[in-house]
């Protein structure tokens, strides 16, 4: 039984002693990389001397740097005294005055064209500034009565112009309350511009002139 023991102890001891000679083996070293070789120079015939291969630089190998000098500074002459000139000092600016437009001359008398359009008849008449004229159903107050400046692009005339409708009363019975149909600016040159827009009546300016002086009993 003793002998067994000690055959198990020696077969023990000679495997651990195995184990530790592999493990205390040193570990591989790395090989350094290789160079490339050129390939030998190839022989010329008649006996001439052998092309030089060129060596190649190692491939870890970088070319140095070029060194730049800097330019020299640029140096500018002096300037003297008397090549520099003051400058005048700036003269003082007057500011212009506005033309002021010129006026546009004003009449007395407006002369107006109405028609009918249902009986297509046509009638001209004048109408003085500030006193009322009517034309069948409708009453013309001429407020203004301008023409155009010597300064103004188109040569026309203008009038500011209220038309009311008011029917003539019928017998027995009281005249019915005007209706305002048309109030503003009347321009002879454009009547479409600003019309009198009525179902039965148009009417547009023709001209502003002034009023005929009155004459005087003669004695």
């Amino acid at each position: 039984m003793s002998r067994g023991r000690i055959l198990a102890a020696l077969a023990v001891s000679v495997a651990l002693a195995g184990a530790g000679m592999v493990s205390a083996q040193p570990a591989p070293q790395p090989t350094p990389p290789t160079l490339p070789v050129p390939p030998p120079a190839t022989p010329t015939p008649n006996g001439a001397a052998p092309t030089p291969v060129p060596q190649l630089p190692p491939p870890d190998e970088e070319a140095p740097p070029a060194q730049v000098a800097p330019p020299p500074p640029v140096v500018a002459p002096p300037i003297a005294a008397e090549e520099v000139e003051a400058a005048p000092p700036p003269k003082a600016q007057v500011a212009a005055k506005p033309t002021e437009a010129a006026k546009r001359a004003r009449y007395d008398v407006a002369v107006i064209q109405a028609l009918d359009k249902v009986s297509a008849e046509s009638m001209r008449f004048e109408a003085a500034v500030g006193r009322p004229v009517r034309y069948k159903n409708l009453v013309f107050t001429v407020k203004a009565c301008e023409r155009s400046a010597p300064d103004e692009a188109v040569e026309d005339s203008i009038a500011h112009v209220t038309v009311e409708s008011q029917p003539r009363a019928a017998p027995g019975k009281p005249t019915p309350p005007p209706r305002q149909t048309f109030r503003g600016w009347m321009y002879a040159s454009s009547p479409g511009l600003n019309p009198l827009e009525h179902p039965i009546y148009d009417a547009w300016l023709i001209t502003c002139r002034a009023a005929a002086p009155v004459p005087t009993a003669v004695r």
